[in-house]
């Protein structure tokens, strides 16, 4: 997994030094609950940040400001109270995770953000964008965790919907420069899922794990699979260490 992760953050470094200075360069990273997503997406974010730091244009501020900041889609979550005015309340939390608990309308606003044009120096030091961030202490969003700066030109988004073809989210999935897929089979990423709502408490007992698996993550995998764009690469059994189910190493580019 290493050795996939510095392969893919040299990727990016190169295209980052291709990137007029205007613009930023925003890769989704999207796969089915448990395929490693949001690991991936962590290794690329130090490592990247670590060959900019080394070998990036020497300028009066890259030497301590990071050039890649890593945004998750849980952040998007519609909050509790949201779900409980559903109506189908019990319904809504059973399924949480659904593309329709999300908020998909102000995903594709910040997208929007994103992409506008960066202005001189001066100019940029008074526009920072904010990404909202999960609590999994509050079981509910944070707004505007996440301060996106000018120097932040290299922007990772990790979620299961980051490239969802259908509305709102298609908006968003075109804005993308890359959009990568972590694959896992539909048996292994059920067992790495048991695993991990146990550890994590999510599920009291495998019998409440099977449920969550069967019922919903399962259910989310499928969807995103049969309406995702067309990625442009596919990333296979990224090893995840919260579930220790063993990489593998193939990389296909389309």
């Amino acid at each position: 997994m290493e050795q996939i992760a510095n392969d893919l953050a040299q990727q990016l470094f190169g295209q980052l030094l291709l990137t007029p200075p205007t613009q930023r360069l925003i890769v989704g990273i999207a796969g089915v609950p448990a395929s490693g997503k949001s690991t991936l997406s962590r290794l690329l974010l130090d490592k990247t940040n670590e060959l900019w730091r080394k070998q990036g244009p020497r300028t009066d501020n890259n030497y301590s400001d990071d050039v890649v900041v890593l945004v998750g889609l849980d952040g998007w979550h519609l909050t509790r109270a949201q779900l409980d005015a559903f109506p189908d309340p019990k319904h809504a939390h059973d399924r949480r995770g659904a593309h329709w608990t999300f908020d998909g309308e102000s995903y594709v606003e910040f997208m929007q953000q994103l992409r506008q044009p960066l202005s001189s120096k001066a100019d940029q030091e008074q526009i920072i964008i904010h990404a909202p961030s999960f609590s999994h202490e509050l079981k509910d969003p944070t707004p505007l965790a996440i301060p996106v700066f000018p120097h932040h030109r290299l922007i990772i988004i990790e979620g299961l919907y980051t490239f969802l073809g259908i509305e709102p989210w298609i908006a968003a999935g075109k804005m993308l420069d890359e959009r990568w897929w972590v694959e896992l089979g539909e048996d292994e990423a059920r067992a790495r899922l048991l695993a991990r709502h146990v550890s994590s408490g999510v599920a009291k007992d495998l019998v409440e794990a099977e449920w969550r698996a069967r019922e919903n993550d399962a259910p989310n995998g499928r969807f995103i699979k049969e309406h995702m764009l067309e990625p442009t690469r596919v990333i296979r059994s990224v090893e995840d260490p919260v579930c220790k189910a063993p990489p593998t190493a193939e990389i296909h580019v389309s």
